[in-house]
């Protein structure tokens, strides 16, 4: 009843107000354009133009159909060319996984330089810590990753790009009764204390925990902002990444120890599912840039 072609021909009719002027841009005989109106209006059961003597108005019903049709007609137009798109590589949004580890200043200007690019593809950003990021990749929830660490935890084909490693500065408030001895701390000395840790976000693969000593209590916070802030307040000791304690250390806030057993730097990377390859994607994996540039703009 309501093809294209029909609701093609009811907006010219209405637009030049003439059976005959219609059939004219149709190519058609007047009488086969009033049949098809007269057609259409049997099958909506109601009169869509008032017909006088050599034109046609609209109906206010008539004026209501029109409207509607002409955003169906868009529609059509739209589902076409997105699925011409899709043939071709498009997909109608991206999402990205950011371990919490990575400078959130760089968040902003990602998106807007990725919306200047593209003005039809929605960006989806996802902060995740720890092997969160690698179950965000592995159930589709993300198609790339930034600052994946560790080993990957989950099966799947993916493909990398070095970001470095991961330095870590182990820190305790100024005021905390470690911050004034001077020697590498013993394990034995900081398992007194919580552990101030972050949570692992994932839900479906074992969670891990950036540093932990046998028989600790833990302070579980959900991001570095809040971590920074217990650790500022003498709740706990810890392990913070370097570019994001650095400002801290230099401001006194937080006091940088060293220990017997300290943690080793940890591998970072540019993760991503080529199965899921788009020109979005592609844009943003030539944006990010090489080993160099990912680890001065994301983690230094």
């Amino acid at each position: 009843m309501l093809s294209e072609q029909s609701l093609n021909m009811i907006d010219i009719v209405a637009r030049l107000g003439s059976f005959t002027a219609a059939a004219n841009e149709l190519n058609k005989v007047p009488s086969a354009v009033s049949y098809a109106v007269k057609q259409i209006e049997s099958d909506v059961g109601v009169t869509l133009f008032e017909r006088h003597h050599r034109s046609v108005s609209l109906t206010e019903p008539g004026k209501h159909f029109l409207q509607r049709s002409r955003e169906l007609l868009r529609e059509m137009s739209a589902i076409k060319h997105e699925t011409q798109r899709v043939a071709n590589g498009w997909k109608p949004e991206l999402a990205i996984a950011l371990d919490n580890i990575v400078r959130a200043d760089r968040i902003s200007s990602l998106i807007s330089d990725f919306y200047r690019k593209f003005d039809d593809i929605e960006l989806i950003i996802r902060i995740e810590v720890y092997n969160g990021v690698w179950e965000s990749l592995a159930t589709g929830r993300s198609d790339v990753a930034i600052g994946a660490t560790s080993a990957i935890p989950v099966g799947g084909t993916y493909q990398y790009r070095d970001m470095k490693g991961v330095d870590w500065a182990f820190v305790v408030s100024k005021s905390h009764p470690l911050a004034k001895i001077d020697r590498p701390l013993t394990d034995d000395e900081l398992r007194q204390y919580p552990a101030i840790c972050l949570e692992d976000t994932s839900r479906e693969i074992p969670k891990r925990t950036t540093w932990l000593l046998d028989n600790q209590r833990r302070l579980v916070v959900p991001d570095w902002i809040r971590a920074i802030n217990c650790f500022a307040s003498g709740l706990g000791v810890g392990y913070v990444p370097c570019h994001l304690a650095e400002t801290f250390i230099r401001s006194g806030l937080l006091v940088r120890k060293t220990l017997v057993n300290p943690k080793i730097a940890s591998a970072c990377c540019l993760a991503w599912n080529p199965d899921n390859m788009s020109p979005a994607l592609e844009w943003v994996l030539d944006y990010l840039g090489d080993t160099e540039k990912l680890y001065q703009e994301w983690l230094s």
